[in-house]
């Protein structure tokens, strides 16, 4: 199996558009403190970088779900595999993930994630796939729109490789 990439969104258009989220997050948020919540593992590159440009106070915890196994496609059966740390009760919540595509984990993770309480929850995805949605998810905070293609880099993985990339890239497999 060959494997090759082409860059669908460049280094330096990911690094403005994260400043910006971060602006329009800071103000959202004003006069409040938030809780981040990444998503393991594709959305630490992501979400440190957001951290970064978020003018108001920021806690982060992290929590491990999957509904992909090693292949390209969603299984659709969601598995928690770590949990948060802390309690959400009374917090202002971001979830904050690399990509949203189907739609079941965040759905999943969301109903989750309200139940426990928190003063408001929205989420916040670098990546989204409209396209594929099978679930109906409220997005709040887009970093980029992006076709049905599957994706590499900034965090995001095939078989755990890749997430390194400084980019947005296409991933294709042919047969050699």
């Amino acid at each position: 199996m060959k494997e090759t990439t082409r860059v669908l969104i460049p280094e330096d258009r990911i690094e403005e558009r994260i400043k910006e989220l971060g602006r329009q997050i800071s103000q959202d948020y004003a006069g409040k403190q938030i809780h981040l919540i990444g998503i393991l593992k594709g959305s630490i590159f992501f979400m440190c970088e957001l951290a970064k440009h978020i003018t108001i106070p920021v806690t982060m915890d992290f929590m491990s779900v999957s509904s992909y196994g090693s292949g390209t496609r969603t299984t659709g059966v969601v598995k928690l595999i770590k949990d948060l740390d802390e309690p959400i009760e009374g917090k202002h919540v971001l979830v904050v993930e690399d990509i949203i595509d189907s739609g079941y984990t965040l759905s999943y993770l969301l109903k989750n994630l309200s139940s426990r309480h928190p003063a408001s929850i929205r989420l916040c995805t670098l990546l989204d796939k409209p396209e594929r949605r099978e679930v109906d998810v409220d997005v709040d905070y887009q970093g980029f729109r992006i076709p049905d293609e599957f994706v590499i880099g900034y965090g995001l993985d095939y078989d755990q490789r890749y997430r390194n990339l400084p980019y947005v890239g296409v991933l294709s497999l042919t047969e050699e």
